[in-house]
């Protein structure tokens, strides 16, 4: 509903109409990889009074068509009768513009293409290029610039501006402050966390940063506020029954060489050599290449906290939970999902053999779940292979062909591409799923990939072949769940069906038949007409 056509308007205090800016048509056509032509991304500067800044496509709005420049960034300052004024053209598609409170701007582009974010320094003179990154290069993140609470303009101190950032490394995530100077360019790092907790820099408190506002915790010790090595908050551990529970950040391979990574979650009762009920838990990401993929992402120093209905309340039944699992489906341009099952199964063989080889798991008694696209996810898991022995998909999309414009980061439409759609729909295959499989959705999913209808006609597919399923719809919930009743009965249905099918499970043997639809998942063994 945000495609129909629209007045962009500036209203004074008292509702008057002071300023048009636009008059945009309705979005119907604009290309998936598109923009809508005519002014878009509207904000206010955050450094100067009533002056809104705006893009506009100079490209038709298509990155199909060869243009020097994609995009023109627009101004115009009360009382907006005169011509807006351009501050700059881009050559990639126009991502953001921030104001530091001096009225430097630093503008970013994107080019989706190659993946990569420029970010430039407009200081009245030639554009300066100040970083040209990968977008999945979580490694050479430079941070986000520290704003004022008020307003929202950019921190400068004479000719610095302050940077805070996750710090993600091959160790896990060290967040850091950093400043960096708009002269030379060049920043210097004031704070890196500590190796062995998670401290996280909230903003600095003096103009030189010598005092700085820190979020700090281990796993052993609450999230507190410290500044320096004063402690200024007290908050005591809301969760004690959690206490004991031990996790670790383990790195595997997978068949391909990808280094892959997860967190292991064990219950506070687990003794060393103990085989434990395995949840593996997860949501793939598309990657265009293997470093990105690679990259280790979380950090083994935080205090654990559940809350809502998460997944991690399972440990207090008893189960160690893989969590989040990195499930890269990795591709160069827009071809990543051109080989998703095959790298699916691969991910999640490896995370098996993970646990298993580190005595923890029991490769019997291991379930898998996952939300929205980690519901999917599931359901390709269980359709592809016969890895686990139960699976809970919520609010997931099971038939691609009902989201043929494109879905995730899949931009090619079903008729441009319709084997890979057919391929990736668990639909297709429900006549192969052997193993349990939950299903649960919202009736009132709002999200515009997973109405409802993708659960029902799944889970009729599924009963149409025998197959063992539940099928659970949530009264007046959306995308995401809210509700208390909703919290409690989700979890209720979680641990009642891991523990039916994954805990007391019995042995079981692979058939040949279902070892057969195993290879034919990683890519071998394919019949005729059913390329990957």
């Amino acid at each position: 509903m945000n495609g129909f056509a629209e007045d962009v308007e500036i209203l004074d205090r008292k509702g008057v109409v002071v300023g048009k800016i636009a008059d945009r048509p309705s979005r119907e056509g604009v290309p998936l990889t598109g923009v809508e032509t005519g002014p878009r991304a509207f904000r206010w500067r955050a450094d100067q009074p009533a002056t809104l800044v705006w893009a506009e496509a100079l490209d038709g709005g298509d990155l199909k068509n060869k243009v020097p420049f994609r995009d023109k960034v627009m101004t115009l300052a009360a009382p907006f009768t005169t011509e807006p004024t351009e501050i700059t053209k881009t050559e990639w598609r126009f991502r953001d513009i921030a104001y530091t409170e001096k009225g430097i701007a630093l503008l970013s582009e994107f080019d989706r293409p190659s993946r990569h974010i420029r970010t430039w320094v407009l200081d009245g003179g030639e554009p300066r290029k100040l970083w040209d990154r990968k977008q999945d290069a979580a490694y050479e993140n430079p941070g986000t610039p520290v704003t004022r609470r008020s307003g929202g303009a950019i921190v400068q101190i004479n000719d610095y501006i302050y940077l805070i950032g996750e710090g993600a490394s091959k160790e896990g995530d060290r967040p850091f402050l950093d400043r960096l100077s708009l002269k030379t360019l060049a920043s210097e790092r004031l704070f890196h966390s500590a190796s062995d907790a998670y401290e996280l820099p909230i903003a600095p408190l003096t103009d030189d940063a010598t005092q700085v506002l820190m979020r700090r915790e281990t796993p052993k010790d609450t999230p507190n506020y410290w500044v320096g090595s004063r402690q200024i908050t007290a908050f005591e551990d809301p969760q004690p029954q959690l206490r004991g529970v031990t996790h670790q950040y383990v790195t595997y391979k997978r068949n391909d060489g990808v280094t892959l990574g997860a967190t292991l979650y064990l219950p506070a009762a687990y003794k060393q050599g103990e085989k434990l009920p395995v949840i593996l838990w997860a949501y793939p990401r598309e990657f265009g290449d293997a470093d990105a993929a690679s990259q280790v992402s979380g950090s083994p120093n935080k205090f654990t906290i559940v809350s809502g209905y998460s997944h991690m309340f399972l440990l207090l039944s008893g189960y160690a939970i893989f969590d989040n699992p990195t499930m890269p489906i990795i591709g160069a341009g827009e071809a990543a999902n051109d080989h998703y099952v095959e790298q699916l199964v691969a991910s999640a063989e490896a995370a098996i053999d993970k646990v298993v080889e580190m005595g923890v798991g029991d490769r019997d008694r291991i379930g898998v779940g996952g939300h929205s696209y980690g519901a999917f996810m599931t359901a390709n898991l269980l359709a592809h292979s016969r890895l686990f022995r139960a699976g809970f998909a919520e609010s997931g999309a099971y038939n691609r062909t009902l989201t043929p414009f494109g879905f995730q980061s899949e931009r090619r439409t079903f008729w441009e591409v319709p084997q890979v759609y057919e391929t990736m729909s668990p639909f297709f295959f429900a006549d192969k799923i052997k193993d349990p499989i939950f299903l649960m959705h919202g009736e009132a999913d709002d999200n515009s990939g997973t109405f409802p209808i993708q659960s029902e006609r799944f889970y009729m597919a599924l009963k149409g072949h025998g197959a063992t399923v539940r099928y659970v719809t949530l009264p007046d919930e959306a995308h995401g769940y809210a509700a208390r009743e909703t919290l409690l009965d989700v979890l209720a249905e979680r641990i009642n069906w891991f523990d039916k099918y994954v805990k007391n499970a019995p042995a079981r043997r692979v058939s040949a038949g279902d070892d057969r639809s195993r290879r034919r998942a990683r890519g071998r063994d394919l019949p005729p007409g059913r390329s990957q």
